[in-house]
């Protein structure tokens, strides 16, 4: 696993209250922020380094935004789990993955993926 320094920048999907509140400490501990929301104005796009506007469904914009970061994560699992596969089909991390991500979005897969792991549900 990669290990991203202070002075990296991290892409950050969503920009809500979660979203600033990441924000804030990475800022806080030296590393940039920016962000990628279908909105605009939000708490975590006003504190951010730079913040994209732009669907999530966008891939050519959300390519480009992983092409100005070095690693990505989001703020909730309500991203589209395509938009984080694009990220990744770039080369670049996304934490936590997209299959984890798709897993998350739905509690039958989750619960078949703690059956699979032998995790009582």
């Amino acid at each position: 696993m990669t290990t991203f320094l202070p002075g990296t920048i991290i892409g950050i999907l969503g920009s809500g209250q979660l979203g600033q509140m990441l924000a804030l400490e990475a800022r806080r501990m030296g590393y940039g922020v920016a962000v990628f929301s279908p909105d605009a104005d939000t708490p975590c796009g006003r504190i951010a380094d730079r913040e994209i506007v732009a669907p999530y469904s966008d891939l050519d914009a959300v390519r480009a935004f992983a092409a100005s970061v070095d690693v990505v994560t989001y703020e909730f699992e309500n991203v589209p789990s395509d938009t984080v596969a694009a990220i990744e089909s770039v080369g670049v991390s996304v934490r936590p993955g997209a299959n984890v991500l798709h897993v998350a979005q739905n509690r039958l897969r989750e619960k078949a993926f703690f059956v699979s792991l032998g995790i009582a549900t």
